[in-house]
């Protein structure tokens, strides 16, 4: 969406990045410059590679203010200030002058949200903002996310693995699996209904409240395809216990009947009794194999010593 992807090597194949009426990909590097920063806003997932170290963190700050929205070097570092304070970083008018290096991990993070909104963005891209950070601080950072997109008018695009952080945070989900979306639909829909084997068994791997504490989570069996070689057709067949043949050609993402706010792009039908059976005895017999896989290694293991 920024057009940050580095060409060469990387390249857009196809389609169309719609923003504001406007294709982001048909853009001028010129006029991306003034989008990036200005109405679209990134939170990136290492603040302390993003930041630039030889720099007081009021600088940072104020160079998007003085760049976006031609503010003097006073105006924008005056304005620096105040988001710093706005993020929650205490005594911001001195701390403005401090280094990168000086900040803990979540002060750091406060520090590119503070980046990322100076502009007030009409989009903010929010890249696993809470990696690396304990559970205290991701609760207080996505919880300031959340109050100052509100405050701002902001939509965000969250990206993570974190399935609770999806819950509480989002209206609509889009689940990838090889830089494929699988399945889309309003976050309470998607929970309550998921309809492709891949959210299936994200889902199932979760604990739940509801749900007894001797019952096993199911984990998701196989690895990722290798994305420079991916497998014909749905790239998740090969560790899917619902695949059939016919999952050998890429289905469309069509929506799930009744309901055309939720898609999936799968032949199957999760929910039809038959073909969960079908799916339970596949599991068992790849379970067995390793169970027996398994044996017969520690049997070698055995006598050669």
């Amino acid at each position: 969406i920024m057009r940050l992807v580095q060409r060469p090597p990387g390249e857009y194949a196809g389609g169309s990045i719609l923003f504001q009426d406007q294709d982001l990909l048909e853009l001028p590097e010129s006029a991306m410059r003034k989008i990036r920063g200005g109405r679209i806003g990134m939170i990136f997932q290492d603040p302390m590679t993003c930041l630039n170290p030889t720099m007081p963190v009021g600088k940072q700050i104020a160079e998007g203010l003085q760049i976006h929205l031609k503010l003097s070097s006073d105006q924008a570092l005056k304005r620096a200030v105040a988001l710093l304070e706005q993020v929650g970083i205490p005594d911001a008018a001195t701390r403005a002058s401090a280094y990168p290096h000086q900040f803990s991990g979540g002060m750091r993070q406060r520090v590119m949200i503070a980046i990322a909104l100076a502009c007030n963005p009409k989009l903010l891209i929010a890249d696993e903002p809470t990696t690396a950070l304990d559970v205290t601080v991701q609760a207080q950072i996505l919880e300031l996310i959340t109050g100052v997109c509100d405050e701002f008018g902001t939509a965000v695009i969250l990206i993570t693995h974190d399935l609770g952080v999806v819950a509480g945070m989002t209206d609509r989900v889009v689940v990838m699996y090889a830089g494929k979306v699988v399945e889309t639909a309003p976050t309470d829909e998607l929970f309550a209904n998921p309809r492709h084997p891949y959210t299936l068994g994200l889902l199932s791997s979760v604990p739940r409240l509801d749900e007894q504490r001797t019952s096993e989570l199911r984990t998701i069996e196989g690895a990722p395809p290798d994305l420079l070689q991916p497998p014909p057709g749905c790239p998740f067949m090969p560790r899917c216990a619902f695949a059939r043949a016919i999952c050998r050609t890429m289905p469309p993402l069509d929506p799930v009947a009744g309901n055309a706010a939720h898609r999936k792009a799968c032949w199957v039908d999760v929910t039809d009794p038959r073909e969960q059976a079908y799916a339970n005895k596949r599991r068992q017999a790849r379970q067995e194999a390793l169970q027996a896989a398994l044996k017969t290694s520690a049997d070698a293991t055995l006598q050669s010593s």
